[in-house]
């Protein structure tokens, strides 16, 4: 089959032959029709992530089919007996294992899920690690309620696009911060109420001014930034953290943690009841995932530089032959 190959950290992509994978036990083969990309594979191939192995195939999203069947992969394996928390044998497909960016995948066959039947394949394959990340982050973490007032940051990204799309499907107000304004239209295009450019001196003020404080802040930066959620938050309020794209949180204040009795709380990826849950989710509001772009398998590089660019809004697909 072919894949795209990491052969070496910081080296492009190598698209060429690799062999077929051979199942385990538990295991089945799925030939693979689209797969989709996130921020993980492009800090992979800069070093910026554990447990590095090479030569191997990235990608934790895809679609594709078995035995005839439209089909979705969960993109992550041994979450454990707690659904609190992962176990420390979770992985995610494409590292250390192999992953979806390639003609094929070997999977356990609890990892395969019907594809949505409103969604192509291209559509599906965005789906997985985002959706999931969100779904956990919106829901189970963050106790989201139909009513509630939700502000998501960072629009534009896959995560953050998905926490707009579920929440507006489940009856809640949608707020979206972003650092391009032409992002924040295309939010309010999504459903989201209205949004603030970060870039702006004392953004959170005019925010605050705007839309009031929240019952639920989404983040996946932290940073500089991530103080303010703090001050935007309604007393009582939760603070859900998925990521940490702005790196260490400086000048945080424990005073308004616990004056106004907040909850922070991480959320990372989601295990398998979330994952059938967020397909259910999607599956019924015919949710349909933002896609920027498709490149070819063989432009894998291409669509890692777009991802490295940071000016894609949604998920950047790759179309498998």
């Amino acid at each position: 089959m072919k894949a795209l190959i990491i052969e070496a950290i910081g080296a492009p992509l190598n698209f060429r032959d690799w062999d077929d994978p051979e199942p385990g036990p538990g295991e089945v083969v799925v030939g693979l029709k689209a797969a989709a990309l996130n921020h993980r594979d492009l800090f992979i191939t800069q070093g910026l992530y554990p447990g590095i192995k090479t030569p191997g195939i990235l990608g934790s999203d895809g679609a594709g089919l078995l035995d005839g069947r439209e089909v979705v992969l969960a993109p992550g394996k041994n979450w454990g007996t707690d659904a609190r928390v992962q176990s420390t044998g979770y992985e995610i497909l494409g590292m250390p294992g192999l992953g979806t960016f390639a003609g094929k995948i070997a999977v356990p066959h609890a990892a395969v899920h019907p594809k949505p039947g409103h969604l192509s394949m291209t559509e599906a394959a965005a789906l997985p690690l985002a959706g999931l990340t969100a779904y956990r982050a919106l829901f189970t973490q963050g106790a989201f309620q139909k009513g509630h007032k939700v502000l998501v940051t960072g629009g534009g990204g896959g995560v953050a696009l998905f926490c707009l799309q579920f929440a507006v499907a489940g009856g809640g107000e949608v707020w979206v911060t972003s650092g391009d304004d032409e992002k924040i239209d295309r939010c309010k295009g999504l459903g989201a109420q209205g949004g603030v450019n970060y870039r702006e001196t004392d953004w959170h003020k005019g925010l605050l001014k705007a839309a009031g404080e929240f019952d639920l802040i989404i983040d996946g930066a932290g940073g500089a930034g991530f103080g303010n959620l703090l001050r935007l938050a309604k007393p009582g309020g939760r603070i859900s953290v998925y990521g940490g794209t702005q790196g260490m949180v400086p000048n945080f204040s424990p005073q308004l943690l616990f004056w106004k009795q907040l909850t922070i709380c991480g959320s990372t990826m989601g295990n398998d009841a979330e994952f059938a849950d967020m397909l259910k989710l999607v599956a019924t509001h015919r949710i349909v995932p933002v896609i920027d772009q498709v490149f070819a398998l063989s432009a894998g590089n291409e669509a890692l530089k777009r991802m490295d660019q940071g000016a894609q809004f949604g998920k950047i697909v790759l179309s498998i032959p």
